[in-house]
């Protein structure tokens, strides 16, 4: 089928790619790189339509710049010297008065410079707006869709009747008032607008999980015409977690003869659009479905069973989504070893997730696919730590909480609230970086800029006069780097030297990516209502080993009565066979995200990098867990504490999320969310916000059990870090060396073991986190056991009168220790009955270690039935405070009159 891709079945069907989505745009660069992959693959429309991109949408009426037009002609150039239709669109509708002639006139220049530069396809687009006209529209329109498409023909017609496209405001059925039939927007869009004008539609929601042929009919009965779907499959501007990898589905081959023509909007990431783009191009070749196989229930039945066998063999007029994807990615291998050179990070919208109430769910206010009525551009990200009302959206909806409480998503509505816009891109002035520009945030209409004749060439060697933009003095219209609080946009690895990563393979054995690879990660990030096969497993075998886990407690247990007996029991034996598959599925996670960090070409690792970098942290993360069941260290109720309420498993999760009846960004976080949800700890979805390193790196940090080995590792981080958080610079270290150990950590080691956890990077202990479950228990243990070998160890000295130093004070509050002054007050001690303390050595540079850490820790103590955890602090040690308050610890108590001194910090989980 790869080899017919060039061979067009119906070349009157419009097929290809509209750059529609919110956020940063695609460069020129990779625009090009796009049309060359169209031609190859037979499909022969590009859509330009980036929602961000300066004058498309929120400076529509500005003219072009000389060094613009030049970049859009070559741009259009390129697309006809592959065969591939250029439409240039643009987007009027946030503040255009529609009566004026004034605007109209403004447009027609726009369209004019762009006509000029040798386009010959234009759309109009005015989707995600506001419907309400102006007072000077409501007094020469009947209704806003009349107003549209008076202007729509005005310009259709001014333009010579051009190929046209137009995306209406009411582009899909769930936003049709009050449905596709009765819609007099629709019906009156369907009327009017001249028939030779193709309108988009997005299916029956914005993201729609499936297309019918009953829906299509529907809408092309309303529209007179049937539609160009404006396809949302694959688009993830509104979720920071996902990217969609999986292939075209969800709509029958059967349809192509029923639609004008299929426009996929995809990732914002323009190198993760590779598998979504060349299934789409095998789709559209194909004509029919497998036997007995829908395309509803194709997807269903793969997620369950996992089930390749015999789609190889199907003829190649069959369309089998996983048949595709194989073959797509057996053509992107090779794009991994092109050597090409990063130009920043992408930045997708952050829009402010708040958390209500626990109302019905409304109708969500999203749209193609992100903002509501104005433009959306690159936020700031707070370093503050977030409270549990609001979050970003980085996590699933359902894992945030409400007063302490999880909230099913089913029943949370989502307000979406947009930041204003700091910056405004530019995609049409450097051929591989998109420009940032100072923008004004009043979106009121701008006044005409200044313009003037400029002689171009057009493709005959003519001389013409076109219009474009004259700068003005005062404002700076380019700015070489596009920075705000959390990247920069510059040109990465640009001394980039491949030597290095040639010899790194060859020590090191990092493999070139393989195809199995590859099919590893489109299954980790598959599409918006189904996760992948291979992701399902995972979300399969931890719930199992975690559903599970009393039987290795019961194992411990009959040991410990049977010292005589070493059978174990088949259900044991299978839940270590299955720990063990786990262990060696986390192994291909890392494998896979080894050999994509060192792969040649650099902007696709860039584009995909932040996204395998977090679900192998989240995966690792689950595969610790396990490593820690299997030691036993938890009672036989350990079920009644790490069920869950709210995860892929529950009654009701898996089917609403594949049934697409709700828009995916009520689920947020995709795959990566269902994993950490399915972490035992309720109110931590905080300890899931980070950020991914700037620049990829292959560094692994390893989180484990601590074992009797660590000792002196540990000790030697408490050395190295405490000093710090103790007035101790008198302590003679030579003397004394663990001192400072044996009084924070040395305890938790000697008594608490099962509750110590370190992490390593490449094998070297660079951090712990140390717990006992019962606060006073242990604080008891400790008057009976390690006091008196620590009095022993370091006895009283009163030579030294006048002044008493930091050591003297350590040791004389081993000989002087109450429990009383220890422990918080009995309110806060309630709710937070265990006992913690962590530190990781300055080497860790990723902010995401110490959280994960901390969650290893939390969720080992809610499998022993704690719900609540302290930190005893010295108030004046504000450093420390302020790490465990970014940790999302609070205030619970301060220290009694006889050690006021002392603050304690905790949270409950």
């Amino acid at each position: 089928m790869a080899d017919n891709c060039c061979v067009s079945q119906n070349d009157n069907f419009i097929c290809g790619v509209v750059e529609g989505f919110y956020g940063r745009p695609w460069t020129t660069e990779q625009r090009k790189d796009l049309f060359q992959k169209l031609k190859k693959w037979g499909v022969g429309c590009y859509v330009y339509a980036p929602k961000d991109d300066y004058k498309h949408r929120a400076y529509w009426r500005d003219l072009y710049t000389v060094e613009e037009a030049e970049q859009l002609g070559g741009l259009i150039s390129a697309a006809r010297d592959c065969g591939v239709t250029l439409y240039y669109a643009l987007s009027p509708g946030l503040d255009m008065t529609y009566s004026s002639q004034k605007e109209i006139a403004t447009l027609k220049r726009k369209l004019d410079q762009v006509a000029q530069c040798g386009c010959k396809a234009f759309a109009l687009l005015f989707d995600d707006i506001e419907p309400d006209m102006s007072p000077a529209d409501k007094e020469v329109f009947q209704s806003f869709a009349h107003a549209q498409v008076s202007i729509t023909n005005e310009i259709f017609q001014h333009l010579g009747q051009p190929k046209f496209l137009v995306c209406p405001t009411q582009y899909c059925s769930a936003r049709a008032v009050p449905n596709v039939q009765n819609s007099d927007y629709l019906n009156t869009l369907g009327s009017k607008l001249a028939p030779q004008i193709d309108i988009m539609w997005t299916g029956q929601k914005v993201i729609s999980r499936s297309l019918t042929t009953e829906s299509i009919r529907e809408i092309t009965e309303v529209l007179r015409r049937p539609p160009v779907i404006w396809d949302n499959l694959h688009a993830n501007d509104y979720d920071q977690k996902r990217v969609f990898l999986g292939p075209y589905q969800g709509r029958s081959p059967d349809l192509i003869s029923q639609l004008r023509g299929v426009l996929t909007n995809p990732n914002c990431e323009y190198g993760a659009n590779f598998v979504a783009i060349h299934t789409l191009a095998q789709w559209s070749k194909c004509t029919s479905d497998p036997p007995l196989i829908t395309h509803d229930n194709e997807s269903m039945k793969l997620e369950t069973e996992s089930d390749e066998e015999g789609i190889i063999d199907l003829p190649e007029n069959i369309y089998h989504s996983r048949r595709a994807l194989r073959i797509a990615i057996k053509e992107w291998i090779p794009e991994f070893r092109r050597q090409k050179q990063a130009h920043g990070p992408i930045i997708k919208p952050q829009p402010t997730i708040s958390i209500m109430s626990p109302v019905a769910i409304p109708l969500a206010s999203f749209n193609t696919c992100m903002a509501t009525s104005t433009t959306t551009i690159t936020t700031s990200t707070s370093t503050a730590p977030l409270s549990l009302s609001t979050t970003n959206n980085v996590e699933s909806i359902s894992s945030a909480t409400v007063n302490g409480s999880p909230t099913n998503v089913l029943q949370t509505a989502v307000a979406v609230t947009l930041n204003p816009p700091l910056v405004i891109m530019n995609s049409l002035v450097s051929e591989s970086k998109v420009i940032s520009e100072p923008m004004d945030c009043n979106m009121s209409p701008a006044p005409s800029p200044q313009s003037s004749d400029t002689a171009m060439n057009t493709d005959n060697g003519s001389s013409v006069s076109m219009q474009v933009e004259t700068p003005s003095p005062s404002v700076d219209m380019v700015v070489d780097v596009i920075q705000d609080q959390k990247h920069s946009y510059e040109r990465y690895d640009c001394e980039l030297n491949y030597e290095f990563f040639y010899l790194y393979y060859y020590f090191f054995d990092i493999r070139d990516l393989t195809e199995e690879d590859l099919l590893l990660m489109c299954d980790l990030f598959y599409l918006p209502f189904e996760h992948g096969p291979q992701s399902v497993q995972y979300l399969t075998e931890f719930n199992w080993l975690k559903s599970n886990a009393y039987l290795v407690s019961n194992e411990n247990l009959r040991k410990s009565k049977k010292k005589d007996s070493t059978d174990s029991k088949p259900e044991i034996e299978e839940w270590y066979e299955r720990a063990k598959r786990m262990d060696e599925l986390t192994e291909q996670v890392n494998e896979l995200f080894q050999r994509l960090t060192f792969s040649a070409n650099r902007e696709l690792v860039h584009d995909l990098y932040p996204y395998v970098w977090d679900v192998r942290c989240v995966i690792s993360l689950l595969n610790f867990y396990v490593k820690w069941l299997s030691e036993g260290h938890f009672p036989q109720s350990i079920t009644n504490y790490t069920l869950g309420s709210y995860t892929w498993f529950s009654k009701g999760w898996k089917e609403s999320f594949m049934s697409g009846d709700q828009e995916p960004w009520v689920f947020r976080g995709g795959l990566v969310a269902d994993l950490q949800r399915l972490m035992p700890v309720d109110a931590g979805s905080d300890l899931f916000i980070y950020k991914p390193p700037d620049t990829p790196t292959n560094k692994m940090y390893n989180v484990r059990p601590y074992t009797f080995e660590d000792e002196s590792a540990v000790y030697n981080i408490c050395r190295c870090t405490c000093y710090t958080s103790i007035d101790d610079h008198s302590i003679n270290k030579s003397d004394l060396p663990d001192l400072i150990p044996d009084r924070l950590v040395g305890s938790y080691l000697t008594f608490s073991p099962e509750l110590c956890f370190v992490v390593e990077d490449n094998g070297t202990v660079i951090g712990y986190a140390l717990a006992a479950l019962n606060a006073k228990e242990f604080y008891q243990k400790l008057q009976v056991s390690w006091f008196p070998e620590m009095c022993s160890k370091y006895p009283l000295d009163n030579s030294t009168e006048e002044i008493q130093s930091a050591s003297q004070e350590i040791i004389n509050w081993f000989h002087s220790f109450d429990i009383n002054q220890e422990l918080p007050d009995s309110n806060a001690l309630s709710q937070h009955q265990s006992v913690m303390t962590y530190a990781t050595l300055p080497v860790n540079n990723d902010a995401s270690v110490s959280k994960r850490l901390i969650i290893c820790l939390l969720a080992a103590l809610r499998a022993n039935g704690s719900f609540g955890v302290h930190v005893p602090l010295r108030t004046k040690d504000q450093q420390t405070l302020e790490f465990y308050t970014k940790m999302g610890f609070m205030e619970i108590s301060q220290g009694s009159n006889l050690n006021p001194g002392f603050t304690y910090v905790g949270r409950v989980f």
